[in-house]
């Protein structure tokens, strides 16, 4: 009788838990506070010491590690070293096999590993472990793992029954919210890409004066002066060095109610603190050695109309501060003198370097930069508006001509060689180039060959690829697409007998030669892809055989890899890099999905 007794109140409870952890669970789809919730349940209501849910998170370091997710009893160190490899211990092995197991003395089990170091075996006495999957119909989840202490008659086989049931709804938990969370993800993405394919093309075509630019995000930009310019708020011009701030900071001033007033500019790079100091601000008779007389500064020189103040990331801690008294207060006092002086003046700034980095390192005041960051514009590289080109060569090869008086004209592959080089000075360098192969050009057409880079006299070709790791190639499209000698990747494909050249072995075994130096020397020692006999070599999933004919080949690879490029180069033993030249070289619209 006191046996029914007992059983039917531990009967009782369990319905009291279950019931608890799923009124937990249905009240939210924050599993992190759900499951702390659920496991508190089970701890109070069965007398565990301690709790825990162990799950795989999704890493990206690579590490197949199961960690501990939620828990009652540990604290935060103890959480934080609570880590299991795939298969490891009790934990893991529960995990990989979805089985549940009882260590009725943890003191005895060799197979136990107490990663936490609170669930290890107590002298005075007896602990078990009990471990069970949360466990879906796709796959096992996690774990949900107790101890508790063995006496008074405590029979595991109840722990486990309940421990089952309680990860049973666990498991069916974190299924909905992962595909909720996934579910969400997608949304975000559908809803981010309709919102950019219905957004309004800008109405009509904007244009500044002395500013080249037709393309999409050219005219964004030239949308945004426009709005910006009638306004006296301040404005940061983004964007690399030789993108154009200058010219679209002259625009801005000549669009505003100001453009009758002076336009005053200022590189702030160009001068040390204490000659930025009198530049801007003045300075008075005697105020240091060589101060004959009283000087404005440019502030006082730009009065009601505009001052552009250039590489404003590159001022010292100390100006920070004096400037932006003077943005606040809008009056400053000369270099030397003691009158405070008013004035009105619109700010211009620019800057290459990235403001937000600086202010969390603490290199750049969080004041100053809310200050000048009122109205951001930013100018995209040229590489990001390639349509652009055409029109600027136009420019400067017709400002070139005005100049030198010459009837230069540029021939076709020589504006496939412009449109495709990487461009890491900008426009500034297009304008450079331009007049320094004008300026050598023998008659008065311009070809391909006229360009430092085809002779590799381009000295800028290291930053395309040193510092660029999206580097487009700076010289014409290849002829066919090649492999180096040796791939720079960290998994080479297995070798195809046959496939490399002796000049190209020769060349590879070098250890002190390089690939990037073979291309830029012509591409002597380079591996051509062969009709189908190179890719049938290399083992794939893949049961379609490769078509002959190379633009057959590139289509063929990249329908194998769902048009995913890094994939398909893999697949041809080429690098993503190559296999851009190549699809741009026979024109091969990429698909996205």
């Amino acid at each position: 009788m006191l046996n029914r007794t007992v059983m039917n109140e531990r009967s009782h409870v369990e319905l009291i838990t279950i019931y608890e952890i799923c009124r937990i669970l249905g009240a939210s789809l924050d599993i992190g506070r759900t499951f702390r919730a659920s496991l508190n349940v089970l701890a109070a209501h069965l007398g565990l010491s301690r709790v825990m849910i162990v799950m795989a998170p999704d890493d990206r370091d690579g590490e197949a590690r199961l960690r501990v997710h939620s828990s009652v009893g540990l604290d935060q160190e103890q959480e934080r070293r609570g880590q299991w490899h795939y298969g490891e211990g009790v934990i893991g092995h529960v995990y990989a096999s979805g089985m549940p197991v009882v260590v009725p003395d943890v003191a005895q089990a060799a197979e136990f590993i107490d990663r936490t170091g609170a669930f290890g075996a107590q002298a005075d006495r007896m602990m078990a472990f009990v471990v069970v999957p949360l466990k879906t119909d796709r796959a096992v989840v996690g774990v949900l793992a107790a101890q508790r202490e063995v006496s008074g008659g405590v029979r595991l086989s109840d722990d486990q029954r309940i421990l089952t049931m309680a990860a049973t709804l666990m498991a069916q938990a974190a299924s909905l919210h992962g595909a909720v969370t996934e579910e969400h993800k997608r949304l975000q993405l559908e809803t981010t890409r309709l919102q950019k394919a219905l957004a309004p093309e800008p109405r009509g075509r904007y244009t500044l004066d002395n500013v080249v630019g037709v393309s999409r995000g050219m005219q964004q930009v030239f949308s945004e002066v426009h709005q910006a310019a009638p306004a006296r708020a301040t404005v940061l011009l983004r964007g690399e060095s030789g993108t154009g701030k200058e010219a679209i900071a002259r625009a801005l001033h000549y669009l505003s109610p100001r453009k009758d007033a002076p336009f005053i500019k200022v590189n702030c790079a160009a001068l040390t603190e204490s000659l930025l100091e009198s530049e801007l601000f003045g300075h008075e008779r005697g105020a240091f050695t060589g101060a004959a007389g009283d000087r404005k500064g440019r502030f006082e020189q730009a009065h009601t109309g505009t001052l552009f103040l250039d590489e404003v990331g590159d001022i010292s801690a100390s100006f920070q501060a004096k400037l932006l008294r003077v943005l606040q207060e809008r009056e400053f006092e000369r270099v030397g003198g003691n009158r405070a002086i008013k004035v009105d003046v619109r700010l211009i700034c620019a800057t290459n370097r990235d403001l937000e980095k600086m202010v969390k390192r603490g290199e750049y005041r969080a004041d100053l930069y809310y200050r000048i960051n009122v109205v951001s514009i930013f100018l995209p590289p040229l590489r990001e508006r390639r349509d652009d080109i055409p029109a600027l060569v136009s420019h400067f090869v017709d400002r070139f001509n005005k100049e030198n008086r010459r009837k230069l004209r540029i021939a076709g592959d020589a504006m496939e060689v412009l449109s495709h080089c990487y461009w890491p000075g900008n426009v500034r360098e297009l304008e450079n180039c331009i007049e320094r192969t004008a300026t050598m050009a023998n008659g008065d057409l311009i070809r391909g060959v006229s360009f430092p880079c085809r002779h590799n006299r381009c000295l800028t070709q290291t930053l395309h690829h040193l510092e660029k790791d999206d580097a487009v190639a700076p010289i014409s499209m290849p002829t066919s697409l090649h492999i180096p000698a040796r791939l720079p990747i960290r998994e080479s494909p297995r070798p195809v007998p046959g496939s490399i050249p002796a000049s190209a072995a020769a060349a590879s075994a070098d250890p002190d030669d390089d690939w990037l130096d073979d291309e830029a020397d012509g591409g002597d020692d380079v591996l051509r892809i062969g009709p189908t006999e190179h890719l049938t070599g290399t083992p794939r999933q893949f049961g379609n055989e490769p078509p002959d004919g190379e633009r057959e080949r590139l289509i063929w690879a990249m329908e194998q890899c769902a048009w995913v490029q890094a994939k398909a180069a893999r697949l041809l033993h080429v690098t993503p890099r190559q296999l851009g030249y190549a699809l741009r070289k026979y024109n091969i619209e990429v698909h996205k999905f």
